[in-house]
């Protein structure tokens, strides 16, 4: 059910850039990690032209950050929230 929902996750032209800050070992990336492998490759087929960026960093805290028009950013925490929520997080960027 969930595979079929991101199929269709296609962000407008408003949406320039998804960048994703995670540690690659740490227990609060978890979520972040799990997301990277499970939802990526679908986000990416969909919007091939959207830059997707996943940084790594040892002992960083996990965040998403959405680069609007005219340089306009938004970021949200993502210390210890599961794949599924981080989904939920990115299917409602507008």
């Amino acid at each position: 059910m969930r595979l079929s929902l991101i199929r269709n996750l296609k962000f407008g032209p408003q949406v320039k850039e998804l960048r994703l800050h995670l540690c690659q070992t740490g227990p609060e990336s978890q979520g972040a990690r799990e997301f990277v492998q499970k939802h990526y490759v679908n986000i990416k087929k969909d919007n091939p032209k959207l830059p997707i960026l996943v940084r790594e960093c040892s002992g960083v805290q996990p965040r998403l950050w959405t680069r609007f028009e005219l340089g306009k950013e938004k970021s949200v925490p993502l210390t210890n929230v599961s794949a599924d929520a981080i989904l939920k997080m990115v299917e409602n960027i507008k």
